[in-house]
C-alpha cells in the first residue's frame, strides 16, 4: 500500500506544479480583445455579429448572450456530427486506407458521431479493423479537438457570467473555440504526442505487417498515426483508442513513463480550469476550493479501487485453499503485466474522474466495489476534476446547489462568487443534474426489460447488470469507457447510447449557458459579514457531502442490485 501511496502523491504534486502556471496561460489568451488578425478573419466570415464594439485601444470586441452563444455552440457541434457520420459511410472510397476497410453499419457510424461529438468516445467497434486511417485523423483526432474545445468554451462563458457585472455577454463562442484550440490544445497536444513516441508509441501511415510469431504462425500486427491521436484523446479527456484495447495496447502505451504521461495529460486542463476561476475571479482560494473538493474525492475512490483490487478475490482463494496453502498477491485478471495493479487502479480512477474513457486496464475483471469506485465517479456527474471544461462547470452546479442548500438553513438568499442565487438559477442547476441520471437510469432499466437489451448482455445475474449500468453511466455522462462484456455493437445499443450520450452532453450545457447569462447580468454584491465564506474547510466539506449525498440518493438503489450485492456474494 505504501507504493500506492506514493505513486498518487507524486502524480498529484507533478500535475498542480504543470496546471497553474497553464491556467496563466489560458486566461492570458482567452480572455485577451481580438488581434487584427483575428478582427479580419472573424469579420469575413460575419462571426462577430452586430454587437462587436471598438475598446479603449481600437480593437474590436464581439460579445453574445448567452441565447447567440449557445445556438453557435449547437451549431457547431451538429456540423461536426454530420461530418463524422458522412465520413464513415464514405471511407471506403476515400484514401489513406491501406486494409481497404469498407463503411460501418449505419447504426455504429450514428453511435460514434455522437460518441466523437459529445466528447464521450464511446467505440462499440474495433478500431484498428473498421476505420480507415483518413477516418481515424480527419474524422476521430479533429473531432476530439473540436469537442475539447466546445467544453472549455463553456467553461468559460460561465467563469465570465460569475465574475462580470451588470453585463449582457458571455464572451464569443467562435473566438473562444479558435483560441480554445490554436493557443492550447494543439501545442499541448504536440508536445506530448513526441513524449509518447519517444517511449514507443508509433506514428506511421504504413500498412499493417505479418510477423511469424515464436510458434511459427502468422499475425498481422495492425499499425497507423496512434500517437497524434493518443495525445489529443488524452489531454480533451476524449478517450477514444486508436486499437480496440486502447491504452492496454503496447502500440499506445508501452511503458510505465508514458503510462504517467497519459494520465497527468487527462488530468492537466480539468485541474488548471480550477486555477482559471481564481484568476478572473481576482481571489484564487476561490479555485483552490474548488481544486481540492475534487482531489479529495479523488483520493477517496482511488482508496476504494485500489485496495480492493490489492485484496485480490477471497472466493477464488478459498476455491484454490484446497489445494494446500495460498497468499492471494492482488487481483491481476484484466492487467497488464508490465503496469501491475497499483498503475492500473490509479489509470482507471483518473479516467473515470476525468470524463476521458481511456483505459489501460479492463473494469470488467475488477472487484466488485474496485468497479464501483469508477462506475460511482462517472454518476457524480464526472466532477471529480472532470473533462475538460464539463468538469469544471458540473462542479460549479454543485457549489451554487451547495450555497443554496445553506441558505436556506440559515435563513439568507444564497449568494456564489458574489452573485445572488435566484429562482431562475435554481431551475437551470436542476435541469443541468437530472440529464444524466435520467439517462442512465431510464436507459438501464429500458435495456433489461427488453428483449433487444438483454440480447446482449452474456454475463448472468448481477454482474451483467453491471456492465449495463455503467455503459449507460459511461455514455450519459460522456465518459466513454466500457466495463467490456457487453455486446453493445447492435442498433437497440447504438441508438440507445447515442441518445443517451446526446442528452447528456446538451442537456448540461444548455442550462449551463443561460445560468452564465443570468449571472452575467447581475451585479457582484459586496462580501459582508452575513456571506457564506466559500474558500474554507467548511465549505470544501459541504460542497464534496452535496456531490456525494445527490449521487448516493440516485444511484445507490441501482448500484445494490449491482457491485454491492456482488461484493457481498464474493465473501460468501
Amino acid at each position: 500500500m505504501t507504493s500506492a501511496i506514493t505513486q498518487v502523491v507524486l502524480f498529484l504534486a507533478i500535475l498542480f506544479i504543470l496546471a497553474f502556471p497553464l491556467a496563466g496561460f489560458m486566461v492570458k489568451r482567452m480572455e485577451a480583445p481580438l488581434s487584427a488578425g483575428e478582427q479580419r478573419w472573424f469579420a469575413r466570415l460575419g462571426m462577430l455579429g452586430h454587437n462587436a464594439q471598438p475598446n479603449g485601444d481600437g480593437r474590436i470586441h464581439s460579445e453574445m448572450n448567452a441565447k447567440q452563444y449557445t445556438i453557435a455552440i449547437v451549431v457547431f457541434n451538429v456540423l461536426g456530427l454530420t461530418a463524422l457520420f458522412g465520413l464513415q459511410l464514405v471511407q471506403g472510397f476515400l484514401p489513406l486506407n491501406p486494409e481497404q476497410l469498407g463503411a460501418p453499419t449505419w447504426h455504429s457510424a450514428f453511435n460514434t458521431a455522437v460518441s466523437f461529438m459529445t466528447n464521450t468516445n464511446w467505440q462499440s467497434y474495433a478500431g484498428e479493423s473498421t476505420m480507415s486511417y483518413l477516418s481515424q485523423m480527419m474524422g476521430m483526432s479533429l473531432q476530439n479537438f473540436l469537442s475539447a474545445a466546445t467544453g472549455i468554451a463553456v467553461a468559460f462563458a460561465l467563469i465570465r457570467g460569475f465574475t462580470r457585472k451588470n453585463a449582457s455577454g458571455v464572451g464569443n463562442a467562435w473566438v473562444d473555440l479558435w483560441r480554445c484550440n490554436i493557443y492550447i490544445l494543439m501545442p499541448i497536444a504536440a508536445i506530448i504526442a513526441l513524449l509518447l513516441v519517444s517511449q514507443g508509441v508509433i506514428q506511421t501511415l504504413s500498412p499493417s505487417v505479418t510477423v511469424t510469431t515464436l510458434q511459427g504462425d502468422s499475425q498481422s500486427i495492425a499499425l497507423g498515426p496512434v500517437a497524434s491521436q493518443e495525445a489529443i484523446k488524452l489531454l480533451g479527456t476524449n478517450g477514444g483508442g486508436f486499437f480496440n484495447t486502447n491504452s492496454a495496447h503496447p502500440f499506445e502505451n508501452p511503458t510505465g513513463f508514458s503510462n504517467l504521461i497519459e494520465m497527468l495529460a487527462i488530468f492537466l486542463i480539468p485541474a488548471a480550469l480550477c486555477f482559471c476561476l481564481g484568476k478572473m475571479s481576482g481571489n484564487l482560494r476561490q479555485g483552490i476550493a474548488i481544486l481540492t473538493a475534487m482531489t479529495l474525492m479523488f483520493i477517496g475512490f482511488y482508496w476504494l479501487t485500489v485496495s480492493n483490487e490489492l485484496a485480490g478475490n477471497p472466493w477464488l482463494a478459498n476455491q484454490l485453499s484446497s489445494f494446500g496453502p495460498i497468499e492471494m498477491n492482488g487481483n491481476m485478471e484484466g492487467k497488464e503485466t508490465r503496469l501491475g495493479i497499483i498503475a492500473s487502479s490509479l489509470f482507471a480512477t483518473v479516467t473515470t474522474a476525468a470524463s476521458c474513457g481511456a483505459v489501460n486496464a479492463m473494469h470488467d475483471s475488477f472487484t466488485p466495489l474496485g468497479g464501483l469506485g469508477p462506475m460511482l465517479q462517472m454518476q457524480l456527474g464526472e466532477v471529480v476534476f472532470g473533462g475538460v471544461g464539463a468538469g469544471l462547470y458540473g462542479m460549479l452546479i454543485f457549489a451554487v446547489l451547495a450555497v443554496f442548500v445553506s441558505g436556506l438553513m440559515i435563513g439568507r438568499t444564497p449568494e456564489y462568487l458574489g452573485k445572488k442565487i435566484e429562482p431562475f438559477d435554481m431551475k437551470m442547476v436542476v435541469l443541468a443534474m437530472l440529464a444524466a441520471p435520467l439517462m442512465v437510469l431510464t436507459g438501464t432499466a429500458l435495456s433489461v426489460m427488453t428483449e433487444a437489451g438483454q440480447s446482449g448482455i452474456f454475463n448472468p445475474s448481477a454482474h451483467g447488470f453491471s456492465e449495463v449500468l455503467y455503459a449507460y453511466s459511461s455514455a450519459a455522462n460522456n465518459n466513454g469507457s466500457a466495463f467490456a462484456g457487453l455486446g453493445a455493437d447492435s442498433p437497440f445499443y447504438n441508438v440507445m447510447l447515442g441518445i443517451a450520450m446526446l442528452v447528456g452532453r446538451f442537456g448540461v450545457i444548455i442550462p449551463v449557458l443561460a445560468l452564465a447569462g443570468s449571472l452575467a447580468k447581475k451585479p457582484r454584491l459586496t462580501v459582508t459579514s452575513g456571506t457564506l465564506p466559500t474558500t474554507t474547510p467548511l465549505f470544501v466539506g459541504l460542497l464534496i457531502g452535496t456531490v456525494l449525498l445527490v449521487g448516493a440518493l440516485t444511484f445507490i438503489p441501482a448500484l445494490a442490485l449491482g457491485p454491492i450485492i456482488e461484493q457481498i456474494w464474493m465473501h460468501l
